[in-house]
């Protein structure tokens, strides 16, 4: 969990160049001209999870460039299409996507799926006002304020001067994905730094975030760089202190009703960030804490939501920290299960660095 600020260190200031173009740093982009560089991979994303399949569906790979595969052809016409049905029909605004009309599978869906079980309702708070979830309906209820769910959360996790004590974080647990279950350890020091290393069979897979920048390596594969999306999840996650920043975070925040998380009615809030993606969160109504995270990720095809469950939460250093959080995006979910914690300890800055870039391969004899 982690503070929803900007990140200043990853993006140019005063008279320096501005960021490159995907165009620039790309070779053969066509449709997707003008938007920064950064963007593309996240664009790609988003279209490997609206039809539910991945990057050599469409490219040639380890040439992505090639025009060989009709499918990627194809893709940039549906995005024509895309981009001509917003301008012509809901004045430029992002109402129609990939996922709109593919739900995840290569072919677009034509036909209503039949109800495999009773559809559920969303209660809906009274004056919500807009924002997501808007137009859900469900009986109207009254509850306490933003702040006061926020007050409430803050006092569940131990208040805001323990909370406030914390200056490092230092965890051991298992992560769970498919059929694999492998260790984790997750460093986090203030302000802002946070590295986790899940040892697989193959090597450490690292996701590296040093307050301003950050970068994920995985075993016999290149460094990739966060941009975006990424260092935004990044800060929310190393924020120490994120239940003492909820108020400070938002340029407006609604109760948007009440949901049922697990065995639980939580509230919903909503709250928006200026220039940042909005914020879903859901607050147990009995114990006050935080049970589940929405974020989404900018593209320019549309938004990649993330949802983080938390639960098991337990008391160590003075302050409640959730031991088992459920993450689920769009093309997978894993589970982290904390078994050790140690708060306040000494953690190096030279621990938060960029992992190594993986060995060459040896190559094998001509042929």
């Amino acid at each position: 969990m982690g503070r929803a600020k900007a990140q200043s260190g990853a993006f140019p200031t005063g008279n320096a160049p501005g960021p490159k173009k995907a165009e620039e740093q790309f070779k053969n982009i066509q449709v997707l001209k003008g938007i920064p560089a950064d963007q593309l991979i996240p664009g790609m994303q988003f279209i490997t999870a609206s039809l539910g399949v991945e990057c050599e569906f469409c490219h040639v790979q380890g040439a992505f460039e090639k025009d060989d595969k009709k499918p990627k052809q194809t893709a940039r016409k549906m995005m024509e299409m895309m981009f001509a049905i917003n301008k012509d029909n809901f004045d430029g605004h992002r109402e129609v996507t990939c996922y709109s009309c593919h739900r995840g599978r290569p072919v677009p869906v034509g036909m209503p799926p039949v109800m495999a079980e009773e559809a559920k309702g969303v209660t809906v708070a009274k004056n919500s006002g807009e924002g997501i979830g808007e137009g859900v309906e469900g009986k109207v209820v009254a509850g306490p304020t933003p702040d006061q769910i926020f007050d409430k959360y803050l006092q569940a996790v131990g208040g805001a001067a323990a909370v406030e004590k914390i200056t490092s974080r230092v965890m051991k647990g298992t992560i769970t994905f498919g059929d694999s279950n492998v260790p984790i350890d997750i460093f986090s020091k203030d302000p802002d730094k946070r590295i986790s290393f899940t040892h697989t069979p193959e090597g450490d897979s690292v996701t590296a975030f040093d307050g301003h920048e950050g970068c994920l390596g995985f075993p016999k594969r290149p460094v990739r760089e966060m941009h975006g999306p990424d260092i935004d999840a990044a800060a929310m996650d190393a924020d120490l202190h994120f239940a003492a920043h909820l108020k400070s975070m938002f340029s407006d925040v609604k109760l948007q009703g009440t949901e049922k998380v697990g065995d639980h009615e939580a509230y919903l809030v909503i709250g928006q960030r200026e220039g940042k993606t909005p914020l879903r969160l859901f607050f147990d109504q009995q114990s006050g804490l935080l049970v589940r995270l929405v974020r989404y990720g900018e593209t320019p095809l549309g938004q990649l939501p993330t949802q983080i469950d938390y639960s098991d939460y337990r008391e160590n250093g003075g302050v409640k920290i959730p031991f088992r959080w459920k993450l689920a995006r769009p093309g997978g979910r894993f589970t982290i299960q904390v078994s050790e914690v140690k708060q306040n300890v000494p953690v190096d800055d030279a621990r938060f660095a960029r992992p190594p870039a993986p060995p060459e391969q040896p190559k094998g004899p001509a042929k």
